[in-house]
């Protein structure tokens, strides 16, 4: 149970209720909910100058969602879903962030997000139960509360290449790319990951009146078709018909997605059967496939079936059998490492000026002046690009230097892992809420269900809090604990820790191997944390003082 203790204390002014980080999908409906439905005062910090999150920094060539355009977007409000209209199945980068765009100004919350400015500390104060955060420009600013919505995949990861700084050429990180473009035509371009960025960009480079195009891989990746299509003005009128109960079945699914799974298991049937089974999902493309069996991250049996059926396709596809080889995953289990969706990527391989390095067979051993050396060749490039992924799920949290009770630091809190309760907060960090953070299921759902499970939760929390005069709320560090356990003692029901993937935390040197989002459920996860809430906060110790907060932590209290 949560515990209220009733203490007097001094109490400072702070500038305002709320501080969020990062104006993405999170922030910017955090921002609406706890100004425009609480009437709080909240200023939002964002290192952009303009709206979007992800969406701003990815601007790569085929940079695409791979949900569902009608399911990527806010369901809060009936307006904006009347107004929008998506333009394909699967909407580009510029298609999203002009529909963030058009949701900030339509909400009017343009004139309380600071940009062009970055967090670079909070620290939490425990003489005044508040925050300071700290900026970029030397300021700094003070709230009660500090909400973190940085997304999970904001922190561009690029790994430490031998004299990785000696290229001359032009260099560019997908998750930053430049924003005036960039000229491809008669160039010799590397490529150099082939994860969803990678299995994105490719093709598109490819198109270009370029050289030739180098493609170096470590793990080959189980790509799905999208199928994506224009959505022409019937398809949306009957979209808008079944809007309610196709949000409403998102909302209710484990994944966020209003798919049903078709067959329990693939355990029992043939390969001849699982075929005819899969086959017509292939065609129709996208997570559907991935969600044909029930059973499919749990069951090896079922999910080695699913995974031929992809190794089949890909050799079908890809014309020079050695090359397909190169290409066909063997590692690892479908979906067990983000599982992306493509347009022409493996059919791009069978181009003229496209050839594939498989860096397990020669490893990159450094960069030079003029391109890559591998351990049997030179390869000159006039351009680099990094697919290289990110520093995920807590990369952009650690980087901003958040300090709470007792001088303990986020990042040494974390040392062996993530711990947190419902993926929400952190025991010693008191009146910090994290939108989609690690051991929530954040990445493994369709990202705008889980956003609003998490702010409407956050929102509710702290009128609560304040409505009851809660001074500083922080989880107890046995329920941290619990949460914590609980998270991987459901990933390891299933077989996501048998990849080597930033799900695992396996693509950053140095970082635990540990199962970071929950794969719990998202409907299963919203019951839990509705009824946290409804047993008055279960697990948090809501305080008027601080000093009331459990001394117990990581650290001993200061004398």
């Amino acid at each position: 149970m949560s515990s209220v203790t009733e203490v007097n204390t001094t109490e400072y002014e702070a500038d305002y209720d709320v501080v969020i980080v990062g104006a993405g999908f999170s922030g910017l409906y955090q921002l609406h909910r706890l100004r425009d439905e609480l009437g709080l005062s909240v200023k939002l910090i964002e290192k952009a100058d303009d709206v979007g999150g992800t969406w701003y920094w990815n601007q790569y060539p085929g940079a695409q969602c791979d949900s569902e355009s009608h399911i990527y977007c806010y369901s809060f409000n009936e307006d904006i879903l009347e107004e929008w209209q998506w333009s394909e199945r699967y909407p580009s980068q510029p298609e999203v962030l002009e529909y963030l765009r058009f949701v900030t100004d339509r909400l009017d919350l343009r004139e309380n997000i600071e940009f062009d400015t970055a967090v670079t500390g909070a620290s939490f104060d425990e003489t005044g139960s508040q925050w300071t955060i700290s900026t970029d420009d030397g300021s700094e600013i003070s709230s009660q509360f500090f909400v973190t919505a940085v997304g999970c995949l904001s922190e561009p990861w690029v790994p430490d290449f031998n004299k990785r700084d000696s290229f001359e050429g032009e260099s560019y990180h997908t998750g930053r790319w430049p924003h005036d473009g960039v000229e491809f035509t008669d160039k010799r371009i590397a490529v150099i990951g082939t994860g969803a960025s990678g299995i994105q960009v490719i093709p598109e480079v490819a198109k270009e009146d370029i050289e030739h195009l180098t493609v170096f891989q470590r793990t080959p990746n189980y790509a799905v078709p999208a199928r994506d299509r224009p959505l022409d003005d019937g398809d949306w009128s009957e979209i808008q018909d079944n809007y309610d109960r196709i949000l409403r079945n998102a909302h209710e699914s484990g994944f966020g997605m209003p798919f049903e799974t078709a067959y329990p298991t693939a355990e029992d049937l043939s390969m001849e059967e699982v075929r005819e089974i899969l086959e017509p999902r292939w065609q129709e493309g996208g997570f559907r496939f991935m969600l044909t069996f029930e059973d499919l991250i749990i069951n090896p049996e079922t999910n080695e079936k699913v995974s031929e059926f992809v190794r089949e396709q890909i050799r079908e596809t890809v014309d020079d059998s050695e090359m397909a080889e190169k290409l066909v995953p063997k590692g690892h289990y479908y979906a067990t490492k983000r599982p992306p969706l493509h347009t022409n990527y493996y059919q791009t391989f069978n181009e003229d000026q496209v050839s594939l390095v498989d860096v397990t067979e020669t490893p990159i051993e450094r960069m030079i002046t003029s391109g890559i050396q591998t351990t049997d060749a030179i390869h000159e490039f006039d351009m680099i690009i990094y697919a290289t992924g990110f520093d995920a799920m807590t990369g952009t949290l650690l980087n901003m230097d958040i300090q709470g009770r007792n001088g303990l630091t986020l990042e040494e809190k974390w040392e062996d892992g993530p711990q947190t309760y419902l993926g929400l907060s952190a025991h010693g960090f008191p009146n910090m809420f994290t939108v989609t953070g690690p051991q929530s299921p954040s990445v493994l759902s369709n990202m705008p269900v889980s956003i609003e499970q998490h702010v409407e939760w956050i929102s509710d929390a702290i009128g609560h809090f304040v409505d009851n005069d809660i001074s500083a709320v922080e989880p107890r560090k046995e329920a941290e604990e619990a949460w914590t356990a609980h998270n991987t003692e459901v990933a390891e029901q299933t077989l996501y820790p048998t990849a080597d993937s930033w799900y695992m935390n396996e693509n950053i040197e140095d970082k635990p191997t540990v199962f970071t989002p929950y794969i719990g459920g998202v409907d299963v996860y919203h019951q839990t944390i509705q009824e946290v809430a409804e047993k008055e906060y279960e697990g948090f110790d809501l305080t008027e003082s601080i000093t009331d907060l459990d001394p117990r932590g990581d650290r001993p209290a200061l004398s």
